[in-house]
């Protein structure tokens, strides 16, 4: 007799857990959906019409470039009276980002003729970028170096991270049905592609090696990472590869990325490092002659 209520007591903790683990699995399936449904960006993407949209903004003549020119002029001059707004103007002016999407989204779908046309319009754009800065801070009578340019001058890990989460932004904007035109706009004030072309023309001007090496070496760290950060949404997101490519072609190109952009990481956290010890160094001073 108690062997037998034992055994109708067993069984009804073990249908008791059998019920309760259903229920947790119910929860927790539905936890999956929500989050599924809530950041699934798959749907709502147009991949054709980014293709198209992002080989549009490549072009780099006429109005692109005069506009380019100008808003080079405004960002030095921001640079140069130390203001913050007016160099988030120019920003939002420039047409820098066009041939560094290019470059991800041509890699990514090993689309060799947009590869080709962005990397040689980003050259050209730079070229004429340092070209028209130089220009205004030869004439410029206010030679010194003020915080904004300084800043421009030493990147860091951060800045990297900026690149990496602005250009994940830029493409997803881009790829929706419906670009979000704000989304793109932020990015561009966030990544600020132009101020350090703009502070690399103050080196070039005032003969500052260092100056110019910094800046350089921060408008390749947000260039750099925001194509890797378009290659990756765009692989994520399927987009289709051009009908003339092959797969060993495309994994050189895609090492040949990840490569470039390890290169680039690893001198930034070690300028990250450096920068950090400076500001304990500092502290241990001031508390050991306190």
């Amino acid at each position: 007799m108690e062997s037998q209520e034992s055994q109708n007591s067993q069984a009804e903790i073990d249908n008791s857990l059998e019920v309760n683990q259903q229920k947790i699995s119910g929860i927790w399936d539905n936890i999956m959906a929500f989050l599924h449904e809530l950041l699934d960006i798959r749907k709502d993407s147009d991949r054709d019409e980014t293709i198209e949209s992002v080989r549009k903004d490549i072009s780099f003549q006429g109005h692109n470039a005069w506009i380019l020119i100008f808003s080079i002029f405004i960002a030095s001059i921001g640079l140069n009276a130390d203001s913050t707004a007016v160099v988030i103007g120019a920003m939002l002016i420039s047409p820098l980002m066009g041939p560094i999407v290019g470059m991800g989204l041509g890699t990514a779908i090993n689309d060799d003729t947009m590869l080709r046309r962005s990397l040689i319009n980003l050259g050209v754009m730079m070229g004429l970028s340092l070209l028209t800065a130089s220009l205004y801070f030869l004439i410029t009578p206010m030679k010194e170096i003020t915080s904004e340019l300084d800043a421009r001058t030493y990147p860091t890990i951060l800045d990297v991270l900026i690149a990496i989460f602005g250009g994940l932004a830029l493409i997803v904007a881009k790829a929706k049905k419906g670009t979000i035109s704000n989304a793109i706009a932020g990015v561009a004030i966030a990544t600020a592609l132009m101020p350090p072309l703009c502070t690399a023309g103050y080196g070039i001007a005032t003969w500052q090696l260092k100056v110019f090496g910094g800046a350089i070496y921060l408008f390749c760290i947000n260039a750099v990472f925001i194509a890797l950060s378009t290659y990756l949404v765009c692989k994520l997101l399927a987009f289709p590869m051009v009908k003339y490519a092959n797969q060993a072609k495309r994994k050189r190109v895609s090492r040949l990325a990840s490569l470039i952009g390890f290169l680039v990481l690893l001198p930034s956290i070690v300028l990250f490092y450096q920068l950090l010890q400076g500001p304990i160094k500092t502290k241990c001073r001031e508390s050991i002659y306190e």
